[in-house]
């Protein structure tokens, strides 16, 4: 039996989803699962018991998204904070993460027919030192061309470049704060900070985060697309002064000749997108092959 989709929704949960669904719904919900060692402390349990109820809520959580239609899920599992921790609660939670893990990606090729997938994000100075060379001298090569650089090659060079940013953000157990969580992904998603503390979350706890969600949509969609354009609206601008400078170097008026200007103006942009092109790339290439040696090593 997977893991994810133990169990159903009773007829009371199955009718407020349906109630639910009949708004817009978040497509991609992030979680800080906070609270397992407090619930661990207040159950009189050992800490590890609490992390095992806290990866079982996991697994109960995803199946109330897959019955609610949101297919993708991003989690705040492990910082390098918490290896701060004992080495007996480290040691314990890299072996429950194991177990657990292993038995999802055993599901993985079932898994994908329902639009779920793994990812595992980390830091970037945790990246080999030949991907981050290989960023360093990009960024050096921008010197000749200032408009390469952009909050939309930022995007493409994370690990989350292929998912849409969390509409919706969860953080249990009554703390207010990231953690350094998301932080690019998240500048307009709904930030829902609950009391419950994760073991004890439960499918209302999903649903009132939802519900809030839905209530702050349209502002949150406004902000989005604004910001879109916002960026847009820059990065033609940085293309208006780059063909100016051109048309002066090569003797024209600051207006210059339109269809000169025209010419120019696409011949930026294409080139731009070709070197952006090749170094994305060239980065997929230099993590493909660090996760190829990760495995290696790791088998």
């Amino acid at each position: 039996m997977s893991w994810i989709r133990e169990g159903e929704l009773t007829i009371i949960e199955r009718f407020c989803a349906n109630i639910i669904k009949a708004g817009p719904m978040p497509k991609h919900v992030a979680f800080i699962m906070d609270g397992n060692r407090r619930y661990a402390q207040k159950c009189h349990v050992e800490r590890q018991q609490g992390h095992s109820q806290g990866f079982d809520k996991l697994a109960q959580t995803l199946r109330w998204c897959l019955n609610l239609g949101i297919r993708e899920v991003t989690v705040y599992a492990f910082s390098i904070e918490n290896f701060k921790r004992s080495k007996e609660e480290v040691d314990g939670l890299m072996d429950l993460a194991r177990q657990k893990f292993s038995r999802l990606l055993e599901e993985q090729e079932s898994l994908k027919k329902h639009g779920v997938c793994i990812r595992v994000l980390g830091d970037l100075p945790l990246l080999p030192l030949d991907i981050q060379e290989l960023i360093a001298q990009a960024v050096l090569a921008t010197r000749n061309y200032n408009n390469d650089v952009s909050e939309s090659l930022l995007d493409k060079c994370l690990y989350t470049n292929n998912s849409p940013d969390p509409d919706l953000l969860i953080r249990t157990s009554g703390e207010v704060r990231l953690s350094d969580f998301l932080l690019w992904q998240t500048s307009h998603s709904c930030l829902v900070f609950q009391s419950v503390l994760w073991p004890e979350y439960s499918f209302w706890n999903l649903c009132e985060a939802i519900l809030r969600f839905q209530m702050n949509y349209n502002a949150l969609q406004k902000a989005r697309d604004s910001y879109m354009e916002e960026r847009r609206r820059q990065q033609m601008e940085r293309d208006q002064a780059y063909v100016t400078k051109k048309l002066q170097q090569e003797g024209f008026a600051s207006h210059g000749d339109s269809r000169r200007r025209r010419t120019l103006l696409q011949k930026c942009t294409a080139m731009r997108e070709e070197r952006i092109q090749g170094f994305l790339q060239a980065l997929e290439h230099k993590r493909a092959d660090f996760f190829e040696r990760l495995c290696t090593v790791s088998a």
